[in-house]
């Protein structure tokens, strides 16, 4: 492994790793080494390019912290993160599409019942939320456990919030669910509004080069889980938003997209009485079984 130049450094590498006794591994840095050093020739790298990334990739771990993941945004503004979701979440046609984790997910979050108001304080125009989980035969899904979380009108997350006067998180437009005897739900929350991704970093800077901007538009997020199906993760889209056509992390899918329709002040869904405009969304969800095929 002497005297090794750019014509049989990447052999070189690869032969470095008949030892690895792990196959998959072996197979995606095989892979990784032979496209990395490609892309090294193909744009023939300058030693400053290479400490450019070497740096922007430190401080893109830096930044990252247990309320902040530079580096999932980082994979969804490349489109990496969508890429992989589409490779391993192919589904039969009528089960509801899957599309990017986000960068917010957290564990924990509290759990609710129906019509329970899983927003707890926070600001935005009041939202009522109601579907069915079914099977692709049209089966009803019972006690199948939601996860919901949403930014709030300034769009901001809760963890993105400072913590409270006991050092902790408040949740808020956050909560768990789960369907009942006929597989539906129901809470209220606030209405989904259009926000930046987290652009005072390095993706930010990354974003800003590329004349790029840093918007999704107003979603909603879900995980779904129930026993004998594939687990759920997507997103609900607010129809009409400007920026479906130029979300940030390219998560938009068609059949995602959904009304939330407008309400004068009155009676809304739980049968409270609600003095301000308020929305309702309407949107069920078909759940793939384990195992099969799309």
């Amino acid at each position: 492994m002497r005297n090794l130049n750019e014509d049989t450094i990447t052999q070189a590498v690869i032969a470095s790793l008949n030892g690895c006794r792990d196959e998959r591994l072996h197979t995606v840095i095989t892979s990784l080494v032979q496209h990395l050093h490609s892309f090294a020739r193909e744009t023939k790298l300058t030693e400053a390019e290479w400490q450019a990334a070497i740096a922007f990739l430190t401080a893109t771990g830096h930044i990252t912290d247990d309320k902040r993941q530079e580096f999932i945004l980082l994979s969804d503004v490349l489109g990496l993160s969508t890429l992989v979701t589409a490779q391993n979440h192919a589904k039969p046609a009528g089960c509801t599409e899957a599309t990017v984790f986000g960068p917010f997910y957290v564990t924990g979050s509290p759990e609710y019942r129906s019509f329970d108001d899983i927003s707890n304080g926070a600001r935005g125009e009041p939202c009522f939320v109601r579907g069915q989980v079914r099977a692709l035969d049209g089966k009803a899904i019972t006690n199948a456990l939601l996860e919901v979380w949403q930014a709030d009108e300034d769009g901001h997350y809760d963890v993105q919030l400072p913590p409270g006067d006991n050092g902790a998180v408040e949740h808020r437009a956050r909560g768990k669910l789960r369907t009942d005897a006929d597989g539906r739900f129901a809470f209220r929350s606030i209405l989904a509004e259009p926000y930046p991704i987290p652009h005072d970093g390095p993706v930010g800077a990354l974003l800003s080069a590329l004349g790029r901007h840093p918007w999704r538009p107003a979603h909603l997020h879900f995980m779904i889980q129930a026993r004998g199906y594939e687990t759920l993760i997507t997103h609900v889209f607010r129809d009409g938003d400007r920026y479906l056509d130029s979300d940030a992390v390219f998560g938009v899918r068609s059949t995602l997209v959904a009304q939330w329709v407008r309400h004068r002040p009155g009676t809304a869904p739980d049968g409270s009485r609600v003095d301000v405009p308020y929305y309702t969304l309407d949107y069920d969800f078909v759940l793939n079984p384990q195992g099969s095929a799309a």
